[in-house]
């Protein structure tokens, strides 16, 4: 398919192979609509389901351990089952560090046919687990941490699909790319108790007769994995102007905007994620005559929904100002959510809580759309003062900088997801293993200082005028 391709357009050439694209040219208008749209969307496309299948696996303790809870007797305490969903997201932030540099290093096309291989670990493992009666905790930990690998994905395809399109596509394009894998959160939180028995839908799906077994998730996403794999082998290119060495790529750990970003995106993504994983456990231990199976999935589903418009909505007004604004939302929403929880309404709970979700998908696509438009607007300043570079050059150079932020910071905002989870975990246990209000309440509170360091930093760094005057002259930090 890729032969074809290549002598139907003179303006691509391999290189490696038949899956790599030696030339590749998004900001050429002509290039673009004669030859680039078509490879750009049927990559994009692939992605998309190949990250869905990917946080499938890495959530997939967020609703298996609230199974565990309601059907079976393994005797876990309220804090063990933060730290079993917990542990995902710490391996899952690691493993996106080495993940980013994956794609310059093996190529995009190449890396979604090894990361989609790798899902097999966590998927099979959990058949284990559940399996025996007598699995030990210690045994859930380490099968659970497995499932950290599906977190890894995201940095390389972020990456990877951040070199097919151009600039001026890259907020609402990252932001479908990155929902489509967000999504997979809230299908697995859906999906899973329907396959395994347990019920949902709201009540049209009642619970098997027979029991819940848990390893029909395990082989379900274990078979999906492979697929995924397979359309990646088969459907995918790399290109070879992706392809950047490890020094290339680290110089962006001496950006301060680097550091700043990943700290935004710690308030968003994170925040994602984080409640995402919590938000099952947090429905069964805080309202327990509330079905999970019916409401679990509704957070990360409008979560990610959001996503693609919050880089849609940046790309028009300009990811700093929705981005800022947004974090004032979120902030708004974690108050709402404290009186809900001290209160023990669940509407209100429910109400707020999804409008926190909503607010964690526009800020993650805003914050995504503003990484590019940094980095290649100050590779180009950079470049005025070096007359060897040019500006084409420049903008290459940028283009390679901001795929290793998008990847890196991706890792950081994954992190913060670890800490909201292990937040919950801690706080329980300081209430001796008690399910306690008063600590749920205190740990959104800390949620809610750390929203109002990222609304400094935004206005500070990208929306204060004097910055823009004395700082970066040429640099029109309003429309980042």
């Amino acid at each position: 398919m890729t032969q074809t391709l290549i002598r139907e357009h003179p303006a691509a050439r391999t290189r490696r192979g038949s899956r790599w694209i030696e030339h590749w040219d998004p900001e050429n208008p002509e290039f673009w609509e004669r030859h680039g749209k078509k490879v750009a969307r049927r990559n994009l496309i692939v992605s998309v389901f190949a990250e869905n299948i990917a946080f499938s696996v890495w959530l997939l303790w967020s609703i298996s351990a609230a199974v565990l809870v309601a059907h079976y007797n393994f005797g876990f305490s309220a804090a063990q089952l933060f730290f079993l969903v917990a542990v995902p997201n710490l391996i899952g932030a690691t493993l996106r560090i080495p993940y980013t540099f994956a794609v310059p290093k093996f190529g995009g096309r190449n890396w979604t046919v090894v990361s989609g291989l790798f899902l097999l670990l966590p998927t099979l493992l959990l058949v284990v687990a559940v399996s025996n009666p007598s699995t030990p905790y210690w045994a859930f930990l380490l099968i659970a941490a497995t499932a950290g690998v599906g977190g890894g994905n995201f940095a390389s395809s972020m990456t990877n699909i951040s070199f097919f399109y151009p600039d001026r596509k890259k907020g609402l394009v990252l932001g479908l790319n990155a929902a489509g894998g967000n999504i997979g959160v809230s299908i697995i939180q859906l999906g899973l108790p329907v396959i395994v028995g347990a019920g949902g839908l709201f009540g049209l799906v009642a619970a098997s007769a027979g029991g819940v077994d848990l390893a029909r998730a395990g082989y379900v996403w274990g078979l999906l994995a492979l697929v995924s794999a397979g359309c990646a082998w088969f459907f995918m290119n790399n290109l070879s102007v992706s392809l950047a060495s490890f020094s290339e790529q680290i110089k962006v750990v001496r950006h301060k905007h680097t550091w700043v970003m990943s700290w935004l995106y710690v308030g968003t993504f994170g925040s994602f994620i984080g409640y995402s994983a919590a938000f099952p456990l947090l429905i069964g231990l805080q309202f327990p005559h509330v079905s999970i199976a019916n409401f679990a999935f509704l957070g990360a589903l409008i979560g990610s929904v959001a996503r693609p418009f919050g880089g849609w909505l940046a790309d028009r007004l300009g990811g700093a100002r929705v981005t800022f604004w947004n974090f004032v939302a979120m902030a708004a929403g974690t108050v709402v959510v404290i009186t809900a929880v001290n209160s023990g309404s669940w509407p209100l709970f429910l109400g707020a809580f999804l409008l926190v979700f909503v607010t964690t998908g526009i800020g993650n696509g805003s914050t995504y759309r503003m990484i590019p438009m940094i980095f290649q607007r100050q590779a180009v300043l950079e470049a005025e003062g070096a007359a060897t570079e040019t500006r084409d050059a420049a903008l290459a150079r940028g283009r390679t900088e901001a795929a290793a932020v998008i990847g890196l910071s991706s890792a950081v905002g994954a992190f913060g997801g670890f800490l909201v989870v292990a937040t919950f975990g801690v706080l329980e246990l300081l209430s001796d293993g008690e399910v306690a209000t008063g600590s749920i309440a205190t740990a959104f509170g800390l949620f809610l200082v750390f929203y109002a360091t990222c609304i400094l930093l935004t206005w500070w760094h990208y929306r204060r005028r004097t910055f823009m005057i004395q700082r970066a002259p040429n640099l029109s930090m309003v429309d980042i």
